[in-house]
């Protein structure tokens, strides 16, 4: 999968994350990826409910070392 932004949220607290990512996907077109990073405790649920909300797609998640990295489809 080819990630065309990635966006470097890390040491953000909300709603940063997510303002920064609603910023990159607004620069991408459909089926484009986003990939961010982010290390707010409460990324998962903030990015989970924000992309049920919207026409995105959630692709994947990980976290490792406090870090949560993020995949996106741009719907």
């Amino acid at each position: 999968m080819k990630i065309d932004i990635q966006v470097d949220a890390k040491g953000l607290a909300c709603p940063m994350p997510i303002v920064r990512a609603k910023k990159a996907l607004d620069t991408l077109q459909a089926g484009e990826h986003m990939e961010l990073l982010a290390t707010d405790k409460g990324a998962l649920n903030d990015f989970q409910a924000w992309v049920k909300s919207s026409k995105n797609e959630w692709i994947t998640h990980e976290e490792k070392d406090g870090v949560h990295r993020f995949v996106i489809k741009k719907g």
